[in-house]
Parts: C-alpha cells; sequence; structure tokens
C-alpha cells in the first residue's frame, strides 16, 4: 500500500505536467501536499499554487483554480471535494467510502499500511557507547533509548540493521588501571574475588590518584600501556578482565531497557590504525605540526582564526578518537558494505564527526552519493534545577539507580489502581511503566532540545506520556473483552465503515502511520513518531467518547477499528521500544 500523501502527490505531479509542459518547470520541485492540521481544512493541503506563482509571477489563486479543474476527473472514488482557502492554498477532502476501504486493507496488511521497501539498506547504528572501567550514566541514556529506536524504525521498515556498542576499551588510561590491579587486586585477576563495575569504577579513581602523585608507579603505568600495546600475556589478560566486569555492568543496563546491541570497541580498529596514517600520507593528507601527524581542511578554524588541525597520530606516536574513528568509518565502509551509518553521539561532538567525516570523503573512504554518513547529536537532560541532571551529592546519576527509582515510584501508582492484584504481577508491570515513562520522556522530547527529567511528569496519566497511550491500548482491550463476554466469541473479519465525525478523525490519523514512520526515517527524530501516537491516542478516546462499540448497530466495524487502532499503537510503541501492559 502506498501512503495517501504519496497518491496525491503523484496526481498533483502528474496534473502539473499537463498545466506547464513548456514552463520549464519541474512539477517535482512544485508539488508540495501536507496533511492538514485541523479537518475542517480537509484532510490534505495542496500548497503548489502558492510555490509556481512566485515563479509564473500569477495569482495563486488562478493558478489553483487551474490545477482544480484538471484534478476534477480524478474526484468521486478517492477525492470529494476541493476547495480553495486564503490566498492560493487547495484544501482536499477524501470520502469516507475510500477511507474506510482502505482501513479495511490495513487492518489485513501485515504492515498497516507502510508502504514496502522500495530498495533494503544495510543500515549501522553506532549509539550507547560507554567507556570501560565506567558506570553508565544518565548522559548514556539518550544515545542508548534514541539510538535503540531508530535501529527498531529500520528493522521495522525491513532494513537489515547492526547495532553497534562503540565502547571506549583502548588507550592509555588502561594502564595505571592494570598496574593497580595487578599489585592492589589480585585476587580479582586469579579468579577468586568477584568484582563489580562499580568496584571497578572505584578502583579506577584510586588508580588515577596514585598516577598523579606517585612517580613510580605512574612509571609502571606507563609501561604497563606498552605491553598492553604490544599484546603482552599478563596485561592483555588483566585488560580483559577488566573488559568483562564492565561488560556485565553494561548488559545488566541494557537487559533492564531491552536493548540488543553488539559490542564492537576501539580495540576492534587496533590494526587499522597505522594503515589510516600510511593510507593518508599517501593521498597527500597529512601535514606534520610540531611532530604531531595533522590533516587541514576548509572551513574548519580555532578561535584565533588559525588552521585548526584533526590529530591523527599525536607527536609521541598514540593515536586518538580521530584516528579510531576513521578506521572505523572505513571498516563500516568497505567491510560491511554500509548503505548508511549512523552515530547517535552528544552534540558535544559535532566539530569532531565534521572533520572526520569530511577528511575520510577526501581520502575516497566514502562516497556521500553511495554511502549517506550521519552524527545524530542530542542535547542534555536537566535536573529540577534546570542544570544538567546529577545526584543530591553533585556527582552524575547512575543510570541503574535513575531505573529502579522509577520503577518503584511506578509500582507506587499501580498499588492504588491495582491493589487486588498479586504482587509479583504488580512488580512486572511496575517496571514495564517505570521504563516505558522514562523512555517515552525522552522520546518524546526534540532530540536536540534538553529536557527535564521529572518522575512525576513522566508517571502522569495526563497529557503526553507514556501512561496515557498505554491506557488506550488498555481501554480498547477492555472493550474487546466486554463484547466477547456477551457474544462468547468474536471475529476480527469485515469491513469498515466510517460514519462518525470521531471515526472519520480516527480512521484517517490510522491511515497516516506510514506517513509518520517515514517522516521520522528522514529526519531521524523519534517525536514524530511520539507525537503522532499521542495524537491517536487522543483521536480513540474522543470515539471512546462519542461512539459507543457495545450492542451499537455499527459493533463489527467499530471492533475491527479499534483493532487497528490497538495493532499500530503497540507496534508504534514497539518502535520506541516501549511494551504495552494487559491491565492499568
Amino acid at each position: 500500500m502506498e501512503n495517501l500523501q504519496t497518491v496525491i502527490q503523484n496526481q498533483c505531479i502528474g496534473i502539473l505536467k499537463e498545466l506547464f509542459p513548456k514552463q520549464g518547470i519541474d512539477p517535482l520541485l512544485f508539488t508540495d501536499i501536507t496533511q492538514t492540521a485541523h479537518l475542517k481544512f480537509g484532510h490534505y493541503q495542496c500548497n503548489s499554487a502558492m510555490k509556481l506563482a512566485q515563479v509564473l509571477k500569477k495569482n495563486p489563486r488562478l493558478i489553483a483554480s487551474e490545477i482544480i479543474q484538471r484534478w476534477t476527473p480524478l474526484k468521486g472514488v478517492m477525492i470529494e471535494k476541493l476547495e480553495i482557502a486564503g490566498p492560493g492554498f487547495i484544501n482536499i477532502f477524501l470520502t469516507t467510502s475510500f477511507l474506510s476501504k482502505e482501513l479495511t486493507a490495513c487492518l489485513l496488511d501485515d504492515r498497516l499500511g507502510v508502504p514496502p521497501l522500495k530498495k533494503r539498506q544495510k543500515i549501522i547504528v553506532e549509539f550507547s557507547s560507554p567507556n570501560v572501567a565506567k558506570e553508565l550514566h544518565v548522559g548514556h541514556l539518550r544515545s542508548t533509548i534514541i539510538g535503540d529506536s531508530l535501529a527498531r524504525l529500520f528493522e521495522f521498515l525491513g532494513h537489515e540493521v547492526i547495532r553497534l556498542n562503540h565502547i571506549g576499551d583502548w588507550g592509555t588510561q588502561f594502564g595505571m588501571l592494570i598496574y593497580f590491579l595487578k599489585t592492589q587486586e589480585k585476587e580479582v585477576l586469579e579468579g577468586k574475588k568477584k568484582a563489580s563495575l562499580t568496584d571497578l569504577m572505584h578502583w579506577y579513581r584510586e588508580a588515577k590518584k596514585c598516577f598523579d602523585t606517585d612517580e613510580a608507579f605512574k612509571k609502571k603505568a606507563q609501561l604497563e600501556v606498552v605491553d598492553l600495546q604490544s599484546k603482552k600475556a599478563s596485561s592483555l589478560s588483566t585488560w580483559k578482565t577488566i573488559c568483562n566486569i564492565s561488560r556485565k555492568g553494561f548488559q545488566e543496563i541494557y537487559t533492564f531497557l531491552d536493548v540488543k546491541i553488539i559490542e564492537r570497541g576501539e580495540s576492534f580498529y587496533n590494526e587499522m590504525l597505522k594503515e589510516v596514517i600510511e593510507d593518508y600520507e599517501k593521498k597527500g593528507l597529512i601535514k606534520n605540526s610540531d611532530g604531531a601527524k595533522c590533516v587541514f581542511l576548509e572551513g574548519f578554524q580555532t578561535k584565533e582564526g588559525k588552521p585548526l588541525p584533526m590529530i591523527l597520530q599525536k607527536s609521541d606516536g598514540g593515536y586518538n578518537y580521530a584516528t579510531t574513528d576513521t578506521a572505523a568509518l572505513l571498516q563500516r565502509v568497505r567491510d560491511e558494505k554500509a548503505d548508511r551509518i549512523i552515530y547517535v553521539v552528544d552534540g558535544g561532538q559535532r566539530l569532531h564527526f565534521q572533520m572526520v567525516f569530511q577528511a575520510a570523503e577526501k581520502a575516497s573512504y566514502f562516497d556521500p552519493k553511495k554511502t549517506k554518513v550521519e552524527h545524530i547529536p542530542f542535547g542534555v537532560v536537566l535536573g529540577p534545577d534546570g542544570k544538567k541532571f546529577k545526584t543530591r551529592s553533585g556527582h552524575t546519576e547512575k543510570l541503574l539507580d535513575l531505573l529502579l527509582k522509577a520503577t518503584e515510584k511506578a509500582k507506587e501508582i499501580l498499588n492504588e489502581r491495582l491493589g487486588n492484584l498479586p504482587s509479583d504481577e504488580r512488580d512486572k508491570l511496575a517496571k514495564i511503566l517505570g521504563i516505558d515513562a522514562i523512555k517515552y520522556a525522552d522520546l518524546s522530547s526534540h532530540r536536540m532540545k534538553d529536557y527535564l527529567f521529572s518522575y512525576d511528569r513522566m508517571l502522569s496519566f495526563e497529557g503526553n506520556t507514556a501512561s496515557f497511550l498505554l491506557y488506550a491500548y488498555v481501554r480498547i482491550q477492555s472493550i474487546k473483552r466486554k463484547v466477547k463476554e456477551k457474544k462468547k466469541s468474536i471475529k476480527m473479519e469485515g469491513n469498515i465503515l466510517l460514519t462518525h465525525p470521531s471515526e472519520i478523525a480516527l480512521g484517517l490519523c490510522l491511515r497516516q502511520f506510514g506517513e509518520t514512520l517515514e517522516l521520522m526515517d528522514r529526519d531521524l527524530l523519534p517525536n514524530r513518531l511520539s507525537d503522532y501516537l499521542y495524537a491517536l491516542a487522543e483521536k480513540f478516546h474522543a470515539f471512546f467518547r462519542d461512539c459507543r462499540v457495545e450492542g451499537n448497530a455499527q459493533e463489527q466495524s467499530r471492533l475491527l477499528l479499534i483493532e487497528l487502532t490497538g495493532h499500530i499503537l503497540k507496534v508504534g510503541l514497539s518502535i520506541l521500544g516501549l511494551k504495552i501492559m494487559p491491565q492499568m
């Protein structure tokens, strides 16, 4: 099935081709079809006349009139009426019979009206990306949730998706931690003592103190770096122990969030770093600056107006993030043969990625016409004081503590609402509600903006929240149960017939699910989908208020309508990484 917007766009393109065959006008550039904000202005709006008026130097209403005259023969089956509004907008009203047939077809469609892929792509999404020996904190929340949501979108659409966790698992900082464990925590390395990521983080801090104050410790730590890079058995074994402890701690969070991700850290690309430097040198991209090997790119300057270097190899021979990210990009294009590569990393890294991408393009590591490479930045999470979210002690909030607290608060709410439910079932529902609330609050905020973290707002049953959407789904299941109890059984077959304005409004919204996913795919903004689901839930609640299902003459049609609503709510929430609840 095609999106309705696409069908109308194609009709408009054909009309513009007929109207202006010799004016040198490209119909694709002047075809502008949008969804209307209010149904009193129609179901879709054509803004082409407004655009054409600027080029043709004609009154836009006259152009709109010409377009309508050409469109009139297409009326009847799909379009009920066309109206010129304001300075030249064309309001398009669909026939109720056409919309009813479309919804009936959606109900039988596994993709719920979402058009099939024209071309399946291989998409790599890099997200989360914590550092080994450091706990995930609230700052990792957005990358993890946004990245998972985008991966889920691409998977639903039918693309091949690789979810990568580019963890920081290599570098000079490991020397001091390796030496600290070898001298202070031998039992951990011998397997006689268990250690958590919290322990590891504490030892990291202690090792840093020793490194900064004890010259002998510092020298030994630096030697461990050399041994690690040369893959000396004892140093490599200790490093693997550190990574395994960290991995276990990370996985606890990912399991809690129901996020699947493949670990592929910086160490994965170690063997390629020398190759990258040599290749950049051969291509004349490297310039020496105070002993460091740098790339200088057009348009990048320091605050003083001097050329800004992208350092690929430091004067001491060491590599950095730019080297690793360049190698990773090369590997993903050359070996993985990715069509699209997405980096979900905070906005503070914007300049870094701009330089890495531009340099890699100059080195012919990727062709932007064949491989789309995108940095997806995001804002920060703010606390009640409007500043970067931290604990009362001033430390960055641990992500696990934040998730557990949300679950506890959700449990308090469900204890009031579902007090008769066994405690173990309430615990399961509390976990779903708590995690859903956190995810939805994040994803319903515009990705580029900071947002205020508030448990009370997240868990509210009013407004644009997970609870409001989940309640709509629960209410649909309740209606179906009541009808089933009365009739002993129900069959989800037949045709959807729209008559009441609230039915039509709900039906149109349901048919626009595919258009919403298209927007989310284009802009990589999860709030496109959350806004749609919120509007869908509102329209369902209006339908519930105005249109009785049980015992009504249109009972079967309305059962099918809410069945489709439930399907789309469930799939939409799933794309956002949320789970549905059987009761609330």
